[in-house]
């Protein structure tokens, strides 16, 4: 059954920026008709589904957004575009304002202000913020929302974007949406990598194991230039739970130890990517394993810590209490997790300009599938999803309604047959084990060659040649093939990346054994294109003078 639709504006991926976009995108043009697909449901999905207990991009008394800018900057070791930053960052606020006037309650002291975690954090009680930002979005009748369809590939008249079609997860339905002006908000990409736990355990992640890069695949099935995606971002994590630090480190102000209570983190940085380095070289060197010191902490900071681990990261409070290891007596053990692509912490994703316009005409890219523009997290989504609306609004009576464009359903029905060779968990985790030894993965310690990417390359091209032979049962089926093509043709992409930056620059997120120095020719954005299965790599300089 083929169902087709119209629409002024489609949103594609109902996470926090999606939402936030239709939200913003209504206000300004209440006539304006806007669809939002959602793979999931949008009341819980992307990776805020189980909430969030602060939000991490403000800027609090004293500061300015070019400070935010010079932060990010440095933490990013240079690799961003401070057009973005700076434009993202001049709205942190004053979307915060907005989000806390649509229900979201954020904490404040006894003169009226917010609660922050050093200037740029303000603590909010998080866990409903998915749901908020739903009923926001439900209450405008000019938008029509499609909960659990998968878009599978845009609809396309070679650069120009015309809307997109896919499938629905549960039901024999295929979607055909015709739209001026598409966004894309589907987030970042796990699942690529080997992860921290195995079977039954393997999505307990950091990042949100729903979010597999489909986005970017479709952007670079389409031809879209795409940006540093060898910025993996690899997040320090509490051991065995994976729950957040940032709350620890910065909440009680817990420190890095080693073994012998050694307070290391000097010897290294402390960028994002320099904690994580500090971790993986203090454990290689025979003194792990590493901890955050919360032991002497006070009877109220403990109960705080519980209490915000509830709220976000239910897991690491079960565990301190079911271990009887409460932090004020025991510190708490760290790790690194396996690589994620994710454009909201680093910079990897669409090549975006500063209305987060795309280099396919009519498709814009906001938030954690956005390149170029790291450290935006939720306020920072919102605040590109801002920055597009105010764009699309000024230029969509200017674009002409595209004509309907079909699209062939036996892309779809092939995987219906009978005859099965191989299952999605067979090539998932060929897939995984695949990028973990030869493309720096957790078991290698983040580091690589050019010989082991150059078998990681060949075997992620046998695997997606494989992939054409999966069958489904059903659509849920048929969804996670679409999902592990995705992840495959992400890969595919990565690896392209990783080879092209021959220097290490971020060596908590991947360190090249061939290329170990950091080397100031690769001062400079790498970026690709991809056309007929071969990916091009294009070298951009920085503009950030």
């Amino acid at each position: 059954m083929m169902e087709n639709y119209s629409t002024d504006v489609l949103i594609i991926g109902g996470g926090a920026a999606g939402l936030f976009a239709a939200i913003r995108l209504s206000e300004m043009k209440p006539d304006l008709k806007i669809i939002v697909v959602d793979k999931a449901d949008i009341r819980r999905s992307g990776c805020l589904a189980a909430g969030v207990n602060a939000l991490n991009a403000y800027i609090g008394a004293g500061h300015t957004p070019e400070d935010y800018v010079a932060y990010a900057l440095k933490d990013a070791h240079g690799i961003a575009d401070k057009n973005l930053l700076l434009t993202m960052a001049k709205k942190l606020n004053s979307v915060t304002a907005k989000i806390e006037q649509l229900g979201l309650v954020i904490f404040k002291d006894e003169n009226n202000n917010y609660v922050t975690r050093g200037w740029r954090n303000v603590k909010i009680n998080g866990e409903n913020i998915k749901p908020i930002l739903a009923a926001a979005v439900k209450n405008f009748p000019n938008v029509k929302i499609f909960n659990h369809v998968n878009v599978a590939e845009f609809l396309r008249d070679g650069d120009k974007i015309l809307g997109a079609y896919g499938f629905s997860t549960r039901k024999k339905i295929f979607y055909n949406f015709a739209a001026k002006t598409t966004l894309i908000a589907t987030g970042g990409a796990s699942g690529i990598y080997l992860p921290n736990h195995a079977g039954g355990s393997r999505h307990q992640i950091w990042y949100s194991p729903f979010n597999t890069g489909a986005g970017y695949a479709m952007g670079i099935r389409a031809g879209a230039e795409m940006t540093t995606f060898e910025m993996r971002f690899i997040a320090l994590r509490c051991k065995d739970t994976i729950a957040p630090t940032g709350t620890l480190a910065q909440g009680v102000k817990a420190e890095q130890i080693n073994s012998f209570g050694e307070f290391y983190q000097k010897n290294y940085g402390n960028t994002t990517s320099e904690r994580v380095y500090a971790v993986t070289a203090e454990n290689l060197a025979g003194r792990a394993p590493c901890y955050l010191k919360t032991v002497g902490i006070t009877f109220a900071q403990e109960k705080d810590l519980l209490n915000a681990y509830l709220n976000m990261a239910p897991a690491q409070t079960l565990r301190w209490i079911e271990t009887e290891q409460l932090p004020k007596n025991f510190n708490v053990e760290i790790c690194g997790t396996e690589p994620y692509i994710i454009g909201g912490h680093t910079a990897a994703g669409y090549w975006v300009n500063v209305n987060r316009q795309t280099t396919l005409k009519n498709l814009f890219a906001i938030g954690d599938v956005a390149g170029g523009c790291p450290q935006k997290y939720v306020t920072g989504a919102f605040a590109e999803a801002e920055i597009a609306a105010e764009k699309i609004i000024a230029q969509i009576d200017e674009i002409e309604t595209p004509a309907r464009k079909d699209f062939d359903v036996a892309e779809f029905e092939k995987f219906f047959a009978n005859e099965e060779f191989f299952s999605v968990d067979d090539l998932e985790n060929a897939m995984q084990s695949t990028m973990d030894e030869y493309a720096g993965g957790l078991t290698q310690n983040y580091r690589f060659n050019e010989q082991q990417l150059n078998l990681a390359a060949k075997n992620i091209q046998r695997l997606e040649n494989l992939s054409e032979k999966l069958r489904a049962a059903d659509m849920y089926d048929l969804l996670k093939i679409f999902e592990l093509r995705e992840r495959l043709t992400v890969a595919k992409v990565l690896i392209e990346h990783l080879r092209a930056r021959r220097e290490t620059r971020w060596a908590g997120f991947a360190q090249n054994l061939d290329y170990p120095n950091r080397d100031e020719k690769f001062n400079c954005f790498v970026n690709s294109v991809t056309s007929d299965g071969a990916t091009k790599i294009i070298f951009r300089e920085l503009e950030n003078d």
